[in-house]
């Protein structure tokens, strides 16, 4: 019997609690994991890419950065759609066709961005990258905890990781090198060689589907749901473009979105297997981790975009600079990911999580200093100390929502907390948008500073034309030296203010992290065979 086999339901025998070396993950494991961690990165390196090209985008298309912004929002409105009608997908067609088919979509959407000739053509062309990407981790998470059975979830996920890790140093630094030594296509096209080797290795590697009889699907709940949630968040994504939540674009849209997911509340106590299973919150442990995770994924994936926009528009980074400013984020991370993922399988993950917390919250708390002229030394800790604190709080919290969940309530629970965190991700962006945008507008006018009379030439916050002054020169010989210096301590401290709430946030995240489970959590029995499914 190999070391993966497991028992049937109930039954007890020595694959039951494994210990010690059976806890490791075999060749065979780590082969399909090969497949995953392929798609899992042409995913996750296609988003913080694409974070690095913005103000690319914003030159290309002469567009502003809230259009531009969309490029960002389209492809998680296409993930929140899609994670729900997922899990059904993979039982009723096979986890197999389903993860290739995925791939294939990833990669012809890749293609079609990069043939984009404006930014409402590539806005539509991420909804359809969104749509394929958006499976690629469920999915593989599925193939690869199915591979290496439930009592290894938490190695599982510090291999999962590995995506997770890489992308945040890697893209920014690839994005950055290939706009600046090819054009901006590159970014998408890049994904063309490694989506055709990621279908061939998935072809050769992973087993032959054997699709089961599925749950019956709730089509009632796909309809209140999935256009509630993208109404909701399209409602939400369009707080900085409106610059506020009385618009009408802002309140009508989030308005039928918030009816529509109430009346899903409603709804899904009613149906046997709903397309998501609030009847999970009845869990006392995965409730705490689920409020855990939106406080985390608010302040922490909120905050998150301003570090690259920092260095691009305060500090005239280049973009391939300011991706290899962001590494040691990502270095952190990895270095505590496998760390935290062992130690959540012995001990648990309440102690994991509050110190990865404490980390996270120390990081950003240096970033409250920022200035237009603070030490990069100082500055790159601060990302390295956050990293090290983000590897030790995210997989951690997962484990503990889904560690007491027994078969195919793992992949619902993996549904709900995934759904959270999209939303709770968005409203950050939102959020931290909305502050820093009121932060730069209400600064200093160049007609303050004068005393020249109030025109629409002279009513433009210093902040704004400093910035401005990296892509037009001209601008420095229209204002002088002294106040061109004074707009970017006024964006930079507008950066700050930023920061400071998000410091805050992640602060009171520590109350709901202080309830999870302090002590190795043990499963109703070890024959879960359903992934808990991890997001990007």
């Amino acid at each position: 019997m190999s070391q993966d086999t497991q028992t049937p339901s109930g039954a007890s025998g020595p694959q039951s609690t494994p210990t010690g070396d059976n806890d490791k993950l075999d060749a065979a494991v780590l082969k399909v994991a090969g497949v995953v961690v392929l798609g899992a990165i042409m995913s996750i390196l296609d988003i913080t890419v694409v974070s690095v090209a913005l103000p690319t985008f914003q030159n290309e298309f002469n567009a502003s950065y809230a259009e531009v912004a969309w490029t960002m929002t389209a492809y998680t409105l296409a993930l929140a759609t899609v994670i729900p009608l997922t899990g059904w997908a993979a039982d009723r067609f096979g986890t197999k066709r389903l993860y290739m088919t995925a791939l294939a979509l990833f990669t012809a959407g890749s293609v079609l961005c990069s043939v984009a000739g404006g930014i409402t053509e590539l806005v539509v062309f991420r909804v359809i990258q969104g749509l394929g990407g958006g499976m690629l981790m469920p999915l593989g998470m599925t193939i690869m905890t199915r591979a290496a059975g439930p009592h290894r979830i938490g190695r599982v996920m510090a291999v999962l990781g590995i995506p997770m890790l890489l992308g945040p140093i890697a893209g920014p630094i690839l994005g950055g090198w290939l706009i600046e030594s090819f054009t901006w296509h590159w970014i998408f096209l890049i994904n063309l060689p490694i989506g055709i080797a990621a279908l061939v290795y998935a072809w050769r590697v992973l087993p032959k589907d054997s699709p089961e009889p599925s749950e019956s699907f709730d089509w009632t709940g796909m309809i209140l749901l999935s256009p509630g949630l993208a109404l909701f968040l399209y409602g939400v994504s369009s707080i900085p473009e409106e610059g506020t939540i009385w618009a009408t674009k802002v309140l009508v849209t989030a308005a039928v979105g918030t009816v529509l997911i109430v009346a899903f509340v409603f709804h899904a106590f009613r149906p046997e297997h709903p397309l998501v299973d609030l009847r999970l919150f009845k869990h006392r442990t995965l409730t705490v981790a689920v409020i855990t995770m939106a406080f985390f994924a608010i302040a922490f994936f909120g905050a998150s975009i301003l570090f690259a926009a920092y260095f691009l528009q305060v500090r005239g980074e280049t973009t391939l600079m300011a991706g290899v400013l962001l590494a040691p984020q990502g270095i952190g991370a990895m270095l505590t990911m496998p760390i935290g993922g062992a130690l959540t399988d012995r001990i648990g993950p309440g102690k994991v999580v509050l110190g990865g917390l404490t980390l996270t919250a120390l990081g950003m708390a240096g970033f409250t200093q920022v200035g237009a002229d603070t030490s990069y030394p100082f500055l790159l800790t601060a990302l390295f100390v956050m990293g090290l604190g983000m590897g030790l709080t995210m997989m951690p919290t997962m484990t503990a929502a889904l560690g007491t969940l027994t078969d195919h309530t793992i992949a619902r629970g993996s549904t709900l907390m995934n759904i959270i965190q999209q939303v709770a991700a968005s409203i950050g962006t939102a959020v931290f948008s909305v502050v820093l945008t009121n932060q730069l507008k209400g600064g200093t006018t160049l007609a303050d500073a004068t005393g020249a009379p109030v025109t629409d030439e002279t009513d433009i916050p210093l902040a704004g034309l400093a910035i401005e002054s990296w892509n037009d020169a001209s601008i420095l010989d229209l204002v002088p030296a002294n106040l061109i210096r004074q707009g970017f301590v006024e964006a930079a401290d507008a950066f700050g203010v930023a920061f400071v709430l998000a410091t805050v946030l992640i602060a009171l995240t520590l109350i709901p992290a202080f309830f999870l489970p302090r002590k190795r959590i043990e499963r109703e029995g070890e024959d879960a065979t359903q992934a808990p499914v991890v997001m990007h």
